[in-house]
């Protein structure tokens, strides 16, 4: 049975979202009464030559009316406001409460080719994330941030700085998240796509880090309408039924196992032309990975309510995608279920029936991604003719001990597309790293006597062997495969200043906005990585 969930409703919402709250050119009050509120100002200085500190446009501006005393403090304690540092003055100006001197390292940094990234852009990002966090610790309820010469970064770093899960704390002890707003800049686009970039990955942050019990597929499907149908999003969600109908056997081989139902969404986002080809997003939504009877360490076994980290980024994108209107068309194919040991469950050694005909052994219960991923790739091929496909999914452990948190692995059978998410991946900070797609691979998983393909393979290299399993069930077009796995899950670390050390993370959120982004704007996409 397929519930088509309706689209029309709240369609001037769509409005509203895109409707964010910046402020535009300040000009510094002269009132003598003190602000109600406590707002708070982000400025940026940066490393100047002989150890002078070199202010912004709007620092300067700032230092000027308060006539040279914001220098002078900066010169006292220059040491403390390195890259990567931040100091807080109290009691500089009536109309803030608290000022944060933001370090941004040198002056036009840009590009670096063995980082893979624009230094630039993440220093913004470094900077802007830390000076909202301390502001955030002083009380302040409205920040105020100048764009540090790049305002959609400054959004992008702030706004992810000052997430916080709390949705299963008491109401009533919840933490204020203070209001972001664009200060003496501008360039209140920009600002706003950093905006929308941040909001999309916050969400996916909020869809991967709730708890299993309250993030079921058929939670994760009604979050889903809920996000996306507001902004005039098709959405189907389609029930066990139905996916028997199709003849999903990989799927429901995973599914069996647990008591919760199955279920498919299929999204579709129509930005483009009718007569332009979509664009295919295929995302694991493993609710829950237990292992199966290949039972994973009960140590750490917790984090696995993120195993559906590749459905909450895809459905972000997509999201992103409407609020950005962005000129081409999107579908989107979502299997949802639990992975779980019980009488039902699949075992090893089971043989089941691919979509596209294709005999698959299940060598470990473990793998389970890559059999729902197998159908849900052929029928949205079958069913939506894409010119490219994206899939995203943690995948396989192997890609975190390969790359840690560093960067998504990627495998893709074009060049040209690989160009694009490389350059994605520089401009938003959120790397991807390039991995092999070779008939090596091939060999061991697929065209074994007894049947023909195999969801573990023979030998090592585990990112690798799953993709070419994936591999099995592509057609003749383009294909891009992120292995999330290092990078989606937990934040380990304190690498990403920006993002919650022990939370989920919502990547590579971002990297997929702006490839799509590129995608559709390619002459944009190109001004914005010089």
């Amino acid at each position: 049975m397929s519930y088509i969930l309706p689209v029309h409703v709240l369609r001037k919402s769509a409005a509203l979202r895109r409707t964010l709250i910046y402020l535009p050119t300040r000009h510094y009050a002269d009132d003598s009464s003190p602000c109600p509120e406590k707002k708070g100002l982000i400025l940026g200085v940066y490393e100047g030559d002989n150890d002078e500190p070199v202010f912004t446009a709007a620092a300067q501006k700032f230092n000027d009316h308060l006539g040279g005393k914001l220098f002078d403090l900066v010169k006292s304690c220059q040491s403390e406001i390195s890259k990567g540092k931040t100091k807080i003055f109290n009691n500089l100006d009536k109309e803030f409460w608290s000022v944060a001197l933001v370090g941004l390292g040198r002056e036009k940094q840009g590009y670096h080719e063995l980082e893979a990234i624009d230094q630039g852009m993440e220093s913004v990002r470094i900077a802007s994330g830390i000076g909202a966090q301390k502001l955030k610790k002083q009380g302040v309820t409205r920040i105020l941030v100048e764009g540090l010469g790049r305002p959609e970064q400054a959004a992008e770093g702030a706004a992810l700085a000052l997430w916080r899960y709390q949705e299963n704390k008491m109401r009533e002890k919840w933490k204020p998240i203070p209001s972001l707003e664009l200060f003496d800049d501008p360039d209140t686009e920009s600002w706003q796509r950093g905006l929308f970039k941040a909001e999309s990955q916050n969400l996916a942050r909020r869809l991967s880090d709730t708890p299993a019990n309250q993030m079921t597929p058929l939670h994760f499907a009604q979050e889903t309408v809920n996000e996306l149908c507001p902004c005039g999003i098709k959405v189907e969600v389609h029930d066990k039924d139905w996916i028997e109908v199709k003849r999903m056997h990989a799927f429901l081989a995973v599914a069996r196992g647990s008591c919760e139902p199955p279920v498919c969404l299929e999204i579709s986002y129509c930005g483009g032309p009718a007569d332009q080809k979509p664009i295919l997003f295929v995302g694991k939504g493993i609710t829950f990975d237990s292992g199966g009877l290949c039972l994973k360490e009960c140590h750490g076994m917790k984090k696995y309510r993120a195993d559906m980290t590749g459905a909450a980024a895809v459905i972000s994108t997509i999201r992103a995608a409407s609020a950005l209107s962005l000129p081409m068309n999107i579908n989107a194919v979502i299997p949802l279920c639990e992975n779980m040991p019980s009488g039902m469950a699949m075992k090893c050694g089971d043989v089941v029936m691919g979509l596209n005909g294709k005999s698959i052994l299940i060598q470990d219960t473990d793998n389970e991604g890559r059999l729902l991923m197998a159908d849900a790739l052929v029928y949205g091929q079958q069913i939506h003719k894409p010119r490219l496909i994206i899939d995203v999914a943690s995948l396989t452990p192997g890609i975190r001990r390969a790359l840690g948190g560093a960067a998504s692995g990627v495998f893709c059978n074009s060049q040209t597309m690989w160009s694009q998410v490389r350059k994605a991946g520089v401009i938003t900070g959120d790397r991807v790293w390039r991995m092999p797609l070779w008939k090596y691979y091939t060999k061991k998983v697929a065209h074994y006597k007894s049947h023909d393909v195999n969801n573990r393979g023979i030998g090592k290299g585990d990112p690798c062997l799953a993709a070419a399993f994936l591999n099995e069930f592509i057609s003749c077009v383009d294909w891009i495969h992120f292995d999330t796995t290092g990078v989606g899950m937990k934040q380990e670390d304190k690498s990403f200043t920006y993002l919650t050390k022990g939370r989920m993370t919502g990547r590579p959120t971002r990297t997929l906005i702006q490839l799509l982004y590129q995608l559709s704007c390619p002459s944009e996409g190109s001004r914005e990585l010089k």
